[in-house]
Parts: C-alpha cells; sequence; structure tokens
C-alpha cells in the first residue's frame, strides 16, 4: 500500500519549472519542502533544486524521492550509490519508465517533482497542469522512502 505520491509535471525549459514550482509553493497546495525541480545540467547529469528548507529533516525528502524515478544511474549520481538497489523495489515505475522521464529532460526540459500524500496527489497534480506541466503520478510507500533515505544519508555521509 502506497503511503506517499510523486507527482511530476515536465515543463519546456529550466525557468518554467521554476516559475511552477514557486507558484506551487505561494499556493499552498503543497508543503514548501516537499517541493522540488529536476533538471539535466550542462554535462548531461541530473541535479535538483528544492524549493523549500534545504534539510530533508526527518524521513525521506523530495530529493529522495526523485531520485527513485530518475533512471538509476542518474539516482545514484544524485545522493550516491546506495540508491542503487532501491530502483529494483516496486516504486510504482518500470526502467522503462524512468529512462523515459531521464529522456524527457533532455533538451533543456525541466521537471517539478511534488512528494505528496495518495490523497492530496490529484490536487496537486491539478495545479501543475495549470500552470502548464504535463504530469504523471507514481505511488511509493512509506517504507522504501524510509530505506531510500538512509541509504542517501549513508552514501552522504
Amino acid at each position: 500500500m502506497s503511503n506517499k505520491t510523486v507527482v511530476l509535471a515536465i515543463f519546456s525549459n529550466e525557468a518554467a519549472a521554476d516559475t511552477a514550482a514557486e507558484s506551487l509553493k505561494d499556493s499552498g497546495v503543497a508543503k514548501r519542502d516537499a517541493i522540488g525541480v529536476l533538471v539535466l545540467d550542462e554535462k548531461g547529469k541530473i541535479k535538483i533544486d528544492k524549493v523549500g528548507k534545504r534539510s530533508m529533516g526527518k524521513g525521506a525528502g523530495i530529493g529522495v524521492a526523485l531520485a527513485l524515478v530518475t533512471p538509476v544511474g542518474l539516482g545514484a549520481v544524485l545522493v550516491g550509490g546506495g540508491l542503487g538497489a532501491l530502483h529494483h523495489k516496486n516504486v510504482g515505475l518500470s526502467k522503462a519508465d524512468r529512462d523515459r522521464i531521464g529522456s524527457e529532460l533532455e533538451g533543456g526540459k525541466a521537471a517539478v517533482g511534488v512528494l505528496a500524500p495518495v490523497s492530496e496527489s490529484s490536487i496537486v497534480a491539478g495545479k501543475l497542469t495549470d500552470l502548464g506541466g504535463t504530469t504523471e503520478a507514481h505511488d511509493v510507500s512509506d517504507e522504501v522512502l524510509d530505506e531510500a533515505h538512509t541509504a542517501a544519508a549513508t552514501a552522504t555521509s
């Protein structure tokens, strides 16, 4: 059973994603520390910018959640190799889905990701669609998020 959903919206460029993330934050539809922008850097590697506070605090934050939906190689770049094994768990995405998300970010596109309770995911998705994004949602359990957070903390310490 899933407790959380990663709502992902692809935007035409990083500026549009940044504007959408700020608008979402200001609307109060999502918690500030649950919003992140996912973009490829100039070397083709994934980077995540969090809109809210920089500390992930207790439990898994948006950075860890977004690492779970990226291709395994890209996710490992984000928070260390400890997440690789978690890509084989059921987080609602196939390898093809993760590869598709990675390829959608090529050519200057960017994504806004939101870690939301399942009960609020349709509201978040609706707002991101209204802001111009193409949205999709992926359920993930608290157990997998906690394991990912632990793996990320271990890899970065």
